[in-house]
């Protein structure tokens, strides 16, 4: 991961933690529901690995949202 894009991958980070919380899920949970291993969602939930367009999409289905909302920063 290049180093210019890393607030990028935390902020991504942080809203699959804001969707994840609001359907009261807990990382394994999600995990499991994603078919990942729940190190991996930690990894994404900080921010230290990228995310296939596979994952991203099955989060997408597990947490009813769209790529659009995971992908909409918040300041």
């Amino acid at each position: 991961m290049k180093s210019e894009y890393r607030q990028l991958y935390e902020k991504f980070g942080l809203n699959v933690v804001y969707y994840r919380k609001r359907k009261k899920l807990t990382q394994l949970q999600l995990a499991e529901l994603a078919d990942v291993d729940r190190s991996h969602i930690s990894a994404i939930e900080l921010g230290k690995v990228g995310v296939s367009f596979d994952v991203i999409f099955k989060l997408c289905e597990v947490l009813d949202t769209t790529p659009k909302e995971l992908f909409d920063f918040r300041d």
